[in-house]
C-alpha cells in the first residue's frame, strides 16, 4: 500500500488521532510497539493561525516517530488553507483532515463530523487544502451524520476526486458517537467500488488481533487504525502485527512486563508535560488498561491510583499493585 511516496508492508496498522491522547510521548511508545504510522492530536485551524501556544506545540514531531501525520480541523476554507501551509512547514509525512470528530464542542460549530451536514463545503475545503500543499493530504471521517444520512460510499468517491491520497472511515455515524458497534459494511462497499483507487483505512472497534485480521479479510481494507483499544495497552500493536504476519498469537507479556510499560508511560508523560499535567494526562490510560480489570478487591487501590498527584506516590501505588496481586497468586 502506498500513500504518496510512503510505502507500507502488508497489513499496515496505524495509531488513530485522539485529542489529549496522541501526544509525542504516546506516539513514540506506540511506534516502539510496532505502529506503522502515528497521528497527532487534532489541530484547530483557527487556533493555529492565531498562534495559540498549546496548538503550536501539537506541531512538534520527531524523526523517531515517522511516518507521522498531523491532523487539522475547521469549517472555513481560508483558515484551513493557511493552517495547512503551516502544518506543511512542520514537515509531517502526511496532512490529514478531520471530518469525523463527533464531540459537541467541535461538531456543533460545523467542524469535524459537523461538516457531514454540509458536504459541498466539506469538498470545497478538501480541494483547497490539496491544492495548497505539496505533501499528501488524507481525510478521516464517519459513515454519515446519522442513520438516515449514511453518505460515505458516494462521499468517498467525491473526496478522491478532490485529490486526497487516502481515506480513513470510522464505522459509526456522528449520532452514534462511540456507542453501539462499529459497522464496517459500508467500508467494504467503498472497497467494492471499481472507481476507487486510493487506499481505504478502516477504523472502529479493532480491539483484538483476531478482529484486525477479520477486518482485512472481510472488508478488503488497505490498512486498519486502532484508537481507544490502545489506552493502557500500547503493546496491542505488537500483538496485532504478530498475529497478522504469522497467524499465531504473540507470546504474551508477563504482568510485570506490562506494569513496567505502564510505569514507563507514566514517567514519559511527566517528563514531557510536567508532574501534575503529566499525571492527569496518563490517568485515562491507567483507568482503561485491561491489565487491571477483574482483579479481586481492587477498588481501593484503583481509587488511590487515580487520585495520586505526585510521581513518586503514583509509582509507589503501581509497585504495590504488582506486589500485592503477584504475591496472592491472582496473576
Amino acid at each position: 500500500m502506498k500513500i504518496g511516496n510512503l510505502e507500507f508492508e502488508k497489513y499496515p496498522v496505524f495509531l488513530a488521532p485522539m485529542e489529549d491522547v496522541t501526544d509525542e510521548a504516546f506516539r513514540l511508545l506506540c511506534k516502539r510497539f510496532g505502529a506503522d504510522m502515528v497521528y497527532t492530536e487534532f489541530v484547530s485551524s483557527d487556533a493555529l493561525i492565531r498562534d495559540v501556544n498549546s496548538t503550536l506545540r501539537k506541531l512538534n514531531i520527531y524523526d523517531e516517530e515517522r511516518p507521522v501525520a498531523i491532523q487539522i480541523y475547521g469549517n472555513e476554507v481560508e483558515p484551513m488553507v493557511e493552517a495547512a501551509k503551516r502544518v506543511e512547514a512542520a514537515r509531517p509525512d502526511i496532512l490529514d483532515i478531520n471530518f469525523g470528530c463527533p464531540v459537541k464542542k467541535v461538531a456543533r460549530k460545523g467542524c469535524g463530523a459537523g461538516m457531514l451536514q454540509n458536504i459541498p463545503k466539506l469538498l470545497e475545503i478538501t480541494r483547497a487544502v490539496v491544492d495548497a500543499v505539496k505533501i499528501p493530504v488524507t481525510v478521516k471521517t464517519r459513515l454519515g451524520w446519522d442513520e438516515n444520512s449514511k453518505c460515505i460510499v458516494d462521499l468517498a468517491e467525491a473526496l478522491q476526486d478532490c485529490g486526497i491520497q487516502a481515506l480513513t472511515v470510522h464505522g459509526r455515524t456522528r449520532a452514534q458517537m462511540y456507542t453501539g458497534d462499529a459497522d464496517w459494511t459500508l467500508i467494504g462497499k467503498i472497497k467494492e467500488n471499481p472507481r476507487m483507487h486510493i487506499p481505504i483505512i478502516g477504523n472502529g472497534d479493532v480491539k483484538t488481533p483476531e478482529r484486525a485480521r477479520e477486518c482485512f479479510d472481510l472488508y478488503g481494507v488497505d490498512a486498519i487504525m486502532i484508537g481507544r483499544a490502545s489506552f493502557g495497552q500500547p503493546w496491542i500493536f505488537r500483538d496485532v502485527k504478530h498475529y497478522l504476519n504469522t497467524g499465531e498469537p504473540a507470546e504474551p507479556f508477563t504482568f510485570k512486563e506490562c506494569m513496567d510499560v505502564l510505569r514507563g508511560q507514566v514517567r514519559d508523560s511527566v517528563e514531557w508535560l510536567g508532574e501534575r499535567p503529566g499525571i492527569l494526562h496518563v490517568r485515562r490510560h491507567l483507568a482503561a488498561t485491561p491489565l487491571l480489570k477483574g482483579l479481586p478487591d481492587f477498588r481501593p487501590l484503583r481509587i488511590d491510583m487515580l487520585r495520586a498527584e505526585k510521581l513518586d506516590a503514583l509509582l509507589e501505588i503501581l509497585d504495590r499493585i504488582e506486589q500485592q496481586y503477584s504475591r496472592n497468586g491472582c496473576l
